[in-house]
């Protein structure tokens, strides 16, 4: 039996973004191996590796991961090895070396590097030299937006490049209606009335994510208006950074910690407005998701944002930290209670998983 390993830092990019392309791979025969640094259960996982790979890239777990990833794929002899997430992708390729000789296909999809026009020199310096070196070592490298593919064409001449246009986003989770009583009941939940105007930013709470610029537009927003609410959906990596912010700016009525969510696509149901805030960005699912479900889109110019949202055509971009000019676009918009007509079909799973196919398929 043909057997695919799929990794990652953790468990929920794999749940998040590739479940359909464990089950294309389940659905064609494949025995499906997953590693990650996680616990959780992932479906159409045949077997599980636990690795301790590490975000840090200067930290000792990274290379016990290396050795104990290189024991699983030479003893496993994969036909395919998908990596993703950078310090998981560099222990991948390395423990790969071996099996790469004798006939394993290696394909890494860069979900946004983390060097980029305007990115700090740190990030040159350490992420730069990594990915330009293992590249060689790369069948296919994929990437997701503009940029990084022309940066990888121009810098990356070991391997083969592939523009997909992000890994795609089910429109199925959407194809449900919720009566009047279930969108209240569900603002109700988080304390809201029928008649506020909610924004959404779905995304994990950290220092990149950079929910501290809504935080500012809020207190700008909510001295003249205090219909308007702020619902953070997103596991705390930041230590409960944000919400001391929020605490000792008194506004803990307008702007709500919902956690990490499942029902997402509900929540997009009873939201108003889609933000994001983020200052790297490899494209953007949530703001993916939230066109698709017909919000309109206020998000920060960077490169990922960039790909999906034209300014003034289907959103608006504003410039990173620019917290006084998103706020002067949240009040605008919300006077308006507009919707958002775009066509955003071109990001949906069956267009994104039919073109990594055909780099499976050679």
């Amino acid at each position: 039996m043909k057997k695919v390993l799929f990794t990652a830092t953790v468990d929920s990019h794999i749940i998040h973004f590739h479940l359909p392309y464990l089950k294309y791979f389940k659905d064609n025969g494949y025995e499906v191996h997953v590693s990650t640094n996680g616990m959780e259960t992932i479906p159409y996982c045949d077997k599980k590796h636990i690795i301790p790979y590490d975000r840090n890239p200067y930290k000792i777990n990274n290379l016990k991961a290396i050795k104990q990833l290189k024991a699983i794929i030479d003893k496993e002899h994969y036909d395919i090895i998908h990596t993703h997430t950078p310090i998981a992708s560099a222990v991948t390729r390395i423990a790969a070396l071996k099996a790469r000789k004798n006939g394993t296909k290696v394909l890494y999809t860069a979900h946004g590097f983390h060097f980029y026009k305007g990115a700090p020199l740190i990030n040159w310096l350490i992420f730069y030299p990594i990915e330009k070196i293992l590249s060689k070592y790369t069948d296919y490298l994929i990437t997701i937006n503009k940029e990084d593919y022309h940066l990888a064409l121009t810098k990356f001449k070991n391997t083969k490049v592939e523009y997909i246009k992000g890994v795609g986003v089910d429109p199925n989770k959407f194809n449900f209606k919720m009566t009047k009583q279930e969108k209240h009941e569900l603002r109700k939940s988080f304390g809201l009335k029928d008649t506020d105007y909610v924004l959404i930013y779905s995304a994990e709470l950290n220092e990149n994510k950079n929910q501290d610029m809504l935080i500012k537009s809020m207190q700008i927003i909510n001295k003249n208006n205090p219909r308007i609410h702020l619902l953070l959906a997103g596991i705390d990596s930041y230590n409960g950074k944000y919400q001391d912010q929020v605490k000792s700016l008194g506004l803990e009525s307008n702007i709500h910690f919902i956690g990490y969510r499942k029902d997402i696509p509900k929540i997009l149901k009873i939201s108003n407005l889609a933000v994001s805030a983020s200052k790297r960005e490899g494209l953007g699912l949530n703001i993916v998701e939230a066109l698709i479900n017909g919000l309109p889109v206020i998000a920060t110019n960077n490169r990922g944002h960039r790909d999906l949202i034209k300014d003034g055509i289907n959103g608006y971009l504003v410039e990173i930290d620019d917290y006084i000019t998103m706020a002067n676009k949240i009040k605008e918009i919300s006077k308006k209670n507009s919707t958002n007509k775009y066509d955003a079909s071109k990001f949906l799973i069956d267009k994104s998983l039919n073109k990594v196919k055909k780099l499976y398929n050679k």
